[in-house]
């Protein structure tokens, strides 16, 4: 279960010099949440994460990033999974993760551009492995789904550069200011 809201105040247990959070969700009682935190009040130990809010993009964002993939693939006639994949590449954020940078090495002769379910760029690195095969390393892609407005905005404005630049109408600049404005206003 996931929710927003804030600290009102911290203490520490003495018997343990352990932290102790008191939290005000944003969530009314009325939406069925104080049954289910019932139930984890009987649970030993719990997974918890706390962190600093950041806002999430629209989907009109993400509904409007697919179209203009759509309309760049269909006039440079290629398949919407390998312009959604270039786009992302161009301009997409790629996945960190505590170690760093995710490396993925795939067999070199397999096309990764015309994947939809995992988003991966090239890097120029090639190896020979066991099998004598090439094996090219590729750095995990975030999908669209999962960026805050600031990447939302970078993939947008890069993917409409690229439909202006094949003549493909996009939408108007103060339509598009308009749900880049959006995209502070919903999560």
């Amino acid at each position: 279960m996931k929710t927003t809201g804030k600290i009102l105040g911290m203490t520490i247990d003495q018997p343990n010099r352990k932290p102790v959070l008191q939290l005000l969700l944003d969530n009314n009682i009325d939406e069925g949440f104080t049954g289910e935190y019932g139930k984890l009040l009987t649970k030993d130990k719990l997974n918890i994460e706390v962190k600093a809010y950041r806002q999430g993009r629209s989907l009109s964002a993400n509904s409007y990033f697919h179209v203009l993939v759509d309309k760049l693939a269909n006039e440079l006639k290629t398949s919407k999974p390998y312009m959604k994949n270039l786009m992302l590449n161009r301009y997409g954020q790629l996945a960190i993760e505590e170690d760093g940078i995710v490396p993925m090495i795939v067999r070199d002769d397999v096309d990764m551009m015309e994947r939809e379910e995992i988003h991966l760029r090239p890097t120029d690195k090639v190896r020979e492995m066991d099998d004598g095969k090439p094996y090219r390393v590729h750095l995990l892609v975030r999908g669209s789904h999962t960026y805050n407005t600031h990447e939302m905005s970078i993939l947008i404005d890069g993917t409409v550069s690229e439909c202006k630049e094949q003549g493909i109408e996009t939408m108007p600049p103060n339509e598009l200011d308009k749900i880049k404005a959006l995209w502070g206003a919903e999560s």
